[in-house]
C-alpha cells in the first residue's frame, strides 16, 4: 500500500520533497524540483543559510537570487520552497534527499559523522511511505551497512513501508552546459521496489535514469568516476614536473595530444586537487579495500602525487625567491591569487590554495590572498585563517615579494599582474606560453 501511494504522489507531483544539506549539491536540487512544480522543504543546520534562502537570497555565485526568490515566493503556496533548521520536521516530506558532507579525517579515513547523524535524525521521525536517497559520495556498503540498520530500528520494513536508494550527485558548480536535468542519474536500490521508487522520483526532474543492480554498485560508480579523474590528473602532474626539468611546455604537449580524435582525453595539471570529490573519493575506496585484504596501489600512488603538488609549488617559489630575488621565504610577503578550487566559481572546498597558504605560513611567509568571488575567507574544518581578499592594484602587487597564481579566474588581468609584480609563480598556465618574462616561474 505504501509503495502505490508514494508512487501516485510522486507521479502526480503531490509529493513533498525534502533536501537535507543546502549547499552546492542540495540547492540545485531544490530549484529543479520547484521548477517541476513540487513543494520542497530544505533542511540545513546553518541558520544563516536558512535565513538567507527564506528571504530569497543566494550565497552561491552561480545560483542567482532571482532563482531562489522564484522558488521561495511561488504564486502557488502548495508548490513553494521553504528552508528550515527544524529537523523534527523530517517526517513531513515524502522523499528525503541526503546531501551532507562526507570528508576525510586527519588520518585520511572516511568521516561519516554527518551521514550517521542525519540518518539518526531521519529515523526519529521515519514513517511509512517515505523514500530516502543518499547522494553524498561514500564507499560501497554505506547505504546498507550504515544507514539501513538505523532506519529499521522502528520496525518499518525496507522496500515495503519505506524505501532506500543511493543516487550519487554529479554536480559540477558553474558548468553552464551540464546541470541537474541533463546529467544522467545513476540509481541503486536496497530492494527492487526501492529501485523503482528511486526511478519514479528522479525521472521527474532528470532526463535520463541509469538503474544499477544495487546501492553498492551505485556507490562504486561514483568512486570510479572521480578516481578516473584523480589518476589522470596525477599523471599530468607528474609529467609537468618532468617537463619543467626538461624545459618542455606540458600544456603544449597536452594540446597537441588532444588533437588525436580517439583514445585520448585531455587532463590538465595544477597546484593540487580541489573540490569535494576528487581529493577525497579515492581514499574512501582505499580504506574500504583494506577490509578485503586488498591494496589499491595505483590509486594510492595517484593520491600521493596529487597531495604532493602544493609542496612542489612552494619548493618552486622558495627556489625562485632565492635565485631571482636573493631573498628567503621567511618573512617574505606572498600574495596567493585565487582561493576557489577552480576558475570562475566561489567554491573553495578542499582547495589547494588553502594548503599553499598553510605551507607558506609554516615557512614564515606573510601571506595574503585575492579572489574576486570570495571577499572573506570562511573558516573550514582544517583551516582558520583570518584573511580578506586584497585588491589587485598596481601598488598592492608591487608590495609583494612573490605572487602565486593558484586559480586562473577569467576576470583577472594577468597582464597587470605580470607588469607590477616582482616575481610570479604560475601554477595554472594563466600566462601565455609565448610571453617570456624574466619574473615568471612555472610550477
Amino acid at each position: 500500500m505504501a509503495e502505490k501511494e508514494l508512487k501516485n504522489k510522486i507521479l502526480s507531483k503531490e509529493a513533498c520533497i525534502g533536501v537535507i544539506g543546502l549547499g552546492y549539491v542540495g540547492l540545485p536540487l531544490v530549484l529543479r524540483f520547484t521548477q517541476q512544480n513540487f513543494r520542497v522543504l530544505g533542511f540545513d543546520t546553518d541558520p544563516e543559510k536558512v535565513q538567507a534562502l527564506n528571504a530569497g537570497r543566494s550565497y552561491i555565485k552561480h545560483i542567482s537570487a532571482d532563482e531562489i526568490a522564484a522558488a521561495r515566493f511561488s504564486d502557488n503556496p502548495d508548490k513553494k520552497f521553504e528552508a528550515t533548521t527544524e529537523l523534527n520536521r523530517l517526517g513531513e516530506p515524502d522523499a528525503l534527499l541526503v546531501c551532507v558532507p562526507t570528508p576525510l579525517n586527519r588520518h585520511r579515513e572516511p568521516d561519516l559523522r554527518y551521514v550517521e547523524q542525519t540518518t539518526r535524525d531521519i529515523a526519529a521521525t521515519l514513517r511509512a511511505g517515505q523514500l530516502i536517497s543518499l547522494e553524498s559520495t561514500t564507499y560501497p556498503g554505506t547505504t546498507e551497512e550504515v544507514m539501513l540498520p538505523v532506519l529499521m530500528r522502528n520496525a518499518l520494513k525496507v522496500g515495503q513501508d519505506f524505501f532506500l536508494v543511493y543516487s550519487p550527485e554529479r554536480e559540477d558548480p558553474g558548468n553552464p552546459v551540464y546541470q541537474v536535468h541533463n546529467i544522467p542519474r545513476v540509481v541503486g536500490g536496497v530492494t527492487e521496489s526501492c529501485l523503482r521508487m528511486g526511478e519514479n522520483l528522479y525521472s521527474q526532474i532528470i532526463d535520463r535514469i541509469e538503474p544499477v543492480s544495487s546501492t553498492r554498485a551505485a556507490e562504486m560508480t561514483k568512486l570510479l568516476e572521480n578516481i578516473y579523474r584523480a589518476v589522470n590528473i596525477a599523471l599530468v602532474n607528474e609529467l609537468k614536473m618532468l617537463c619543467l626539468r626538461m624545459d618542455i611546455d606540458i600544456h603544449e604537449v597536452i594540446n597537441a595530444a588532444k588533437t588525436k580524435p580517439f583514445g585520448f582525453h585531455a587532463f590538465y595539471p595544477g597546484p593540487g586537487l580541489g573540490g569535494h570529490c576528487i581529493p577525497i573519493d579515492p581514499f574512501y575506496l582505499t580504506w574500504k579495500a583494506r577490509e578485503y585484504d586488498f591494496s589499491t596501489r595505483f590509486i594510492e600512488l595517484a593520491g600521493e602525487i596529487n597531495s604532493y603538488m602544493p609542496y612542489f609549488v612552494v619548493e618552486r617559489a622558495v627556489q625562485g625567491l632565492n635565485e631571482k630575488c636573493d631573498k628567503s621565504i621567511k618573512s617574505a610577503k606572498v600574495l596567493v591569487v585565487g582561493l576557489a578550487y577552480k576558475k570562475d566559481v566561489d567554491d573553495m572546498r578542499e582547495s589547494p590554495s588553502l594548503k599553499l597558504i598553510e605551507l607558506l605560513m609554516q615557512r614564515g611567509a606573510k601571506v595574503d590572498y585575492h579572489d574576486p568571488f570570495i571577499p572573506v575567507m570562511p573558516r573550514t574544518r582544517r583551516h582558520q585563517f583570518d584573511l580578506r581578499s586584497v585588491p589587485l592594484t598596481a601598488d598592492n602587487l608591487a608590495a609583494y615579494d612573490l605572487v602565486i597564481i593558484a586559480t586562473n579566474h577569467s576576470c583577472l588581468d594577468y597582464g597587470n599582474i605580470m607588469t607590477h609584480s616582482r616575481l610570479v609563480v604560475d601554477t595554472r598556465h594563466a600566462i601565455a606560453t609565448d610571453n617570456h618574462h624574466h619574473n615568471l616561474i612555472r610550477a
